[in-house]
């Protein structure tokens, strides 16, 4: 019972900073999501192509989760935007007092319209841990299994789009994208769906020109 307690009690402070936090965001008119996935799945082969077409177009940061290295922040750093690493010492997620000091240390909100967090590689944790984004974008890789959705619910009901990355493998994996998009509209019937790949950039346009009327949108 203590354990379930002091759970609670963390969510809830976690929540009441989140509000906070999507406030800030809706009064700067950013837009910002919450990227999350299983390891592997390519979040941030994801930003690269994002920020080698968008970048140039609208004023963006990077928040960048990870448990040890800054590897990934590394690779975006050939990119004029900003970025903040978050190191999480061992949590297996992001958590919204990680992302206020991110914003106190290295964000200025009038400076921005597009705000990605890339959390830690988890389907589990994240899920429940708000951080005052507007969206949450589930990635998901045709190497995965198609019942993503069916393991993970909670992370998946809780999202609003859902990208299907590494579809130029499809001829050699065993992986039905319109089963895994079902398993993921029982959940979330409104989830908006990605079908791409960052290698060879097939879908890239769809999601770059959504997420481009989307910050435009949330600005207006």
């Amino acid at each position: 019972m203590k354990k379930v307690t002091i759970e609670r009690r963390i969510l809830n402070e976690n929540d009441l900073l989140a509000a906070q936090l999507r406030s800030r965001f809706a009064a700067a008119g950013v837009l910002c999501l919450n990227l999350v996935s299983s390891p592997g799945s390519g979040k941030t082969s994801l930003l690269e192509r994002t920020l080698e077409r968008i970048a140039d177009k609208l004023p963006l940061g990077v928040i960048e989760g990870d448990v040890q290295t800054d590897n990934d922040a590394r690779r975006l750093a050939r990119f004029d935007v900003p970025i903040h690493q978050i190191q999480t010492g061992g949590a297996c997620h992001l958590d919204a007092r990680m992302i206020n000091r991110a914003l106190e240390q290295r964000f200025d909100l009038s400076d921005l319209k597009l705000l990605f967090i890339e959390n830690v590689g988890n389907l589990v944790c994240p899920s429940s841990y708000d951080l005052g984004e507007d969206m949450k974008v589930v990635l998901v890789s045709t190497t995965e299994g198609d019942d993503k959705p069916q393991k993970y619910p909670a992370m998946f009901a809780r999202s609003g789009a859902m990208i299907i990355n590494k579809i130029d493998l499809l001829p050699h994996v065993d992986f039905d994208i319109d089963t895994a998009i079902a398993h993921a509209r029982v959940l979330s019937p409104d989830i908006r769906a990605f079908r791409l790949s960052c290698k060879t950039s097939e879908g890239l346009d769809a999601w770059c020109d959504w997420l481009l009327e989307a910050a435009r949108g949330k600005s207006a």
